[in-house]
């Protein structure tokens, strides 16, 4: 069912079409039988949508014979040609449809009601009848139809009509997917075997063991696919000679480039065109979201058209409030000689923020063992096409910013890549000195030594390691100490694990009296790297 360049209704109605057959195989109710006269209804004016499509499209080849008789002529005639005997199918077709519902209700059936029906260009008119669905008597009747199309053959002579009209419209184009698509609309090829292995002819699946009403709109379905056919070829024809070509009157050259900003040691790009337009007729631009319908394009909403300057020319201006990435789309709409047509156009731009990277030269130092955040950017380039790395230790990206760890001490380099037109280019590098971080000094009461009041010195609860003047905000952890004083005439000493002072080591902190000397020695922290370092001792005089 699904062929050609069918509308969204029409292949609605072959979804259902589809549907009903297969209910009808499970003997269903007589509504079934009812939704066929839908299904024919909805048929019936898919084909006369086509039918005046198709009459719009034969005005443009008489219009165009005036301008170029010479060019046209041979398409228009083979235009015409098809015209004829689309018209006489499709009235074959209503002709079968009156014999079997004659058959089926009487010779007076109150289904048919007479009509005449124009064939070709030159006016002959045949009797015919038109069919009202809601009128048929006998929808249920199996053998009748059959009888007509079957055993009188008028399904074999029906088949070969339809192969001589196809066989005819695809040898008026050379394009292989209008020949198949027309090949697919009008296939008269047998169905697939039943699983029992039993075969059936075209004639016996469209007309055997149906009901009447089901062969009507089978026959209802050929006529709207005989006119899709039409439509297609003639559109065919009529782009061959070019009359739905948009006409123009001015060339300007252009210069189109991906960027005028470019960056040292990268290729400059533009593209020089020749632009042709209609200076009498400006198209309008309307700015939003679009979406695709058939062989159209529609507005999402409203949408916002964009005016026209003093120059005649449409000009977007928005103002770059925002960061980000943005999408500039919408429709061109411009009158054509097929009517009103949908031009989608859509570009991408981004905004961003305006900077300035000052890097010290003199100072470009990484310590091991701590988080090392750098700035890393290129001029012109999103930081998303951005790839940097590290010539020992790790370099990973931490929101805004990379961060380095180095593991061995001496320089390490960051180099930095971009991607600038689908192509990865080196755009730098940069030397860094490796150090360990400096080891911090020991600290008790936030003194490093000194004169210190013994109350104060007894209240204190542990010895700290800190780092002084230095860029990092870092925690060592003392990990042991020894406390040491001359009490009497004899030298009393304590250690402790870890930087909390123990009970031992305040007793001889409370023996101490005015003058006397207490050291704070071997003192070990360890740092973020890992690593344990000797601080120096810490001495204080009682006062």
């Amino acid at each position: 069912m699904g062929h050609g360049k069918e509308t969204p209704r029409q292949k609605m109605i072959g979804m259902m079409y589809l549907v009903l057959t297969a209910l009808l195989a499970l003997n269903v109710s007589a509504d079934i039988l009812n939704a066929f006269v839908l299904v024919d209804e909805g048929l019936v004016k898919t084909t006369a949508n086509f039918v005046a499509k198709n009459a719009s499209a034969y005005s443009i080849f008489e219009a165009e014979m005036d301008k170029s008789p010479a060019k046209v002529e041979p398409f228009r005639d083979k235009a015409y040609a098809v015209k004829e005997k689309a018209d006489q199918l499709a009235y074959d077709l209503q002709q079968m449809k009156a014999e079997i519902i004659k058959l089926c209700d009487g010779q007076d059936a109150p289904a048919l009601i007479p009509t005449k029906w124009v064939i070709g260009t030159k006016g002959e008119t045949k009797e015919t009848f038109e069919v009202n669905g809601n009128l048929l008597q006998s929808k249920d009747d199996t053998d009748k139809p059959a009888q007509i199309m079957i055993n009188e053959k008028k399904g074999e002579e029906l088949k070969r009509k339809i192969e001589e009209y196809r066989d005819f419209l695809v040898s008026l184009t050379n394009e292989p997917a209008l020949q198949q698509s027309i090949q697919g609309g009008l296939s008269t090829d047998p169905p697939p075997a039943d699983k029992d292995g039993t075969s059936h002819s075209w004639e016996s699946s469209r007309f055997e063991h149906l009901p009447m009403v089901a062969v009507i709109t089978n026959l209802s379905k050929m006529q709207s696919d005989v006119r899709n056919a039409e439509a297609d070829i003639i559109q065919n024809l009529l782009a061959q000679i070019g009359a739905t070509d948009t006409k123009v009157n001015k060339m300007e050259a252009i210069v189109l480039t991906k960027s005028n900003y470019v960056l040292r040691g990268n290729p400059f790009e533009a593209r020089i065109l020749l632009a042709a337009y209609d200076s009498l007729q400006k198209p309008e631009i309307v700015l939003g979201q679009y979406r695709r319908v058939g062989d159209d394009y529609e507005m999402v909403g409203e949408g916002r058209v964009l005016p026209y300057d003093a120059r005649g020319r449409a000009v977007y201006t928005s103002q770059a409030a925002t960061v980000g990435n943005y999408t500039l789309q919408g429709l061109l709409r411009m009158q054509t000689p097929d009517g009103l047509r949908n031009y989608p156009f859509s570009s991408e731009y981004q905004v961003g923020e305006p900077n300035a990277v000052i890097s010290p030269t003199k100072m470009n130092v990484l310590y091991i063992g701590v988080d090392n955040p750098l700035a890393i950017s290129v001029s012109g380039v999103p930081s998303e096409r951005i790839t940097a790395s590290i010539s020992q230790g790790t370099l990973s990206k931490s929101g805004a910013e990379y961060i380095a760890k180095p593991t061995t001490v001496g320089n390490a380099t960051v180099s930095i890549s971009a991607n600038v037109d689908g192509q990865t280019r080196k755009m730098g590098e940069m030397l860094f000195r490796v150090k360990t971080v400096p080891d911090p000094v020991g600290k008790v009461a936030g003194k490093i030594g000194g004169k210190i009041d013994k109350a104060t010195l007894v209240a204190q609860v542990a010895v700290l390691a800190a780092l002084d003047n230095f860029e990092f905000d870092l925690r060592f952890e003392v990990t042991s100490f020894t406390v040491s004083a001359v009490i009497g005439q004899f030298t009393q000493t304590q250690a402790a694990t870890g930087a909390r002072i123990t009970d031992a080591q305040k007793q001889i902190l409370n023996r101490l009296n005015r003058g006397g000397k207490v050291y704070f020695e071997d003192i070990k922290a360890r740092g973020p790297d890992g690593r344990t370092r000797d601080l120096p001792t810490i001495s204080f005089t009682i006062e």
